[in-house]
């Protein structure tokens, strides 16, 4: 699948046993966070994103980790998959438990397109900067494994962006990792997304006419 513009997501998150999130002494009970999902510069990792929140993929899914750096989902939680099972991608194949795996997509500043099955590093343009980059706290990226550029599948995190531990344009993400999209409502609850905590809803509330499948 692939994107060519831009979605709106919205994502409902609850803890396990009820307990409320804690933002600042104000409790809530239910996390609310609204995304917006740039296909312009991401249109693979996009809408491959867009396509699994259509398809619930992600509905009742659990938080897999949280641990001041991300917030991470995107996990099945039952079987030996570690990420979405489905047709294979023409361009990178499955994975060994039959996982759809997705090209890496890096946007470079005045590039005309994303570059693909690799990163900035590996290109020798380590100094450039890409077009989204990871510079906000809910900034989302697409996980994959740290030696194989191309085993994205279905887990995505959100950044606690801290610009003394990851400063925009010098960190460790940067150019390694898809940026595809920033959370513009409701990040402050990523301060208390824990581990285990679920995605009660997710669902695409704009633009999904822009959802291209593969032919």
């Amino acid at each position: 699948p692939q994107w060519k513009g831009r979605a709106t997501v919205e994502f409902e998150l609850v803890k396990p046993d009820g307990a409320p999130f804690d933002i600042e002494g104000t409790n809530f009970p239910k996390a609310n966070m609204v995304m917006v999902i740039d296909g312009y510069t991401s249109p693979v990792t996009g809408g491959n994103f867009v396509d699994l929140v259509q398809k619930g993929f992600y509905t009742n899914m659990k938080i897999s980790r949280s641990d001041g750096f991300v917030v991470q989902s995107g996990e099945p939680s039952e079987g030996p998959a570690i990420g979405y099972v489905g047709k294979p991608s023409k361009s990178v194949g499955a994975g060994k438990n039959g996982e759809r795996l997705i090209p890496c997509e890096i946007a470079i500043r005045g590039d005309k397109g994303p570059i693909y099955e690799t990163t900035i590093e590996d290109e020798g343009r380590g100094g450039e900067a890409t077009v989204l980059p990871f510079s906000s706290y809910g900034a989302m990226g697409w996980a994959r494994d740290e030696y194989e550029v191309n085993s994205g599948s279905s887990q995505f995190f959100w950044l606690l962006f801290d610009s003394d531990l990851t400063p925009a344009g010098k960190n460790v993400l940067d150019g390694r990792y898809p940026c595809f999209g920033y959370v513009v409502e409701g990040a402050d609850f990523l301060s208390d997304v824990k581990e285990g905590d679920i995605i009660k809803s997710a669902k695409v509330t704009k633009g999904l006419e822009l959802l291209q499948q593969p032919k």
